[in-house]
């Protein structure tokens, strides 16, 4: 007869089972490779947003405040859908990870191409327009 304990040990129960809904538990280091991205896509997020506030605050001298309004909000907009989106992004990769699913593919990677291009974008026409 079987101890009552093991028969919970590696399993999840509560609020964890519920968020992951079910399947196998990977080995470790792949849910703790999913964990460094996560926290990856965190620190791109952080600096995003310091470079939205850095915007703002100190390139007055430099840009109109139009300008300078649009990039920081685009920069703190970026930082926000990257931040948020890399919960959803961990969780996804998790749960198929726990399946044997193919991985998702990541949405917030052409988010941040195109918004860091679109930033860049405006830069360079600033720099190339501004008189020197």
């Amino acid at each position: 007869m079987e101890d009552p304990k093991s028969l919970s040990l590696g399993r999840r129960t509560g609020l964890s089972d519920r968020i992951l809904r079910g399947g196998i538990e990977p080995d470790p280091r792949f849910t703790l490779a999913n964990e460094r991205t996560f926290l990856a896509w965190i620190r791109t997020s952080l600096a995003l947003l310091a470079g939205g506030v850095a915007v703002e605050a100190f390139m007055a001298d430099l840009f109109g405040p139009e300008l300078r309004k649009t990039v920081a909000v685009l920069l703190l907009v970026l930082a926000l859908l990257i931040g948020g989106g890399s919960f959803f992004r961990w969780l996804n990769v998790e749960r198929s990870m726990r399946r044997k699913d193919p991985l998702p593919l990541p949405w917030i990677a052409p988010v941040l191409a195109t918004g860091g291009g679109l930033v860049a974008a405006i830069m360079t026409v600033v720099v190339l327009v501004r008189p020197v």
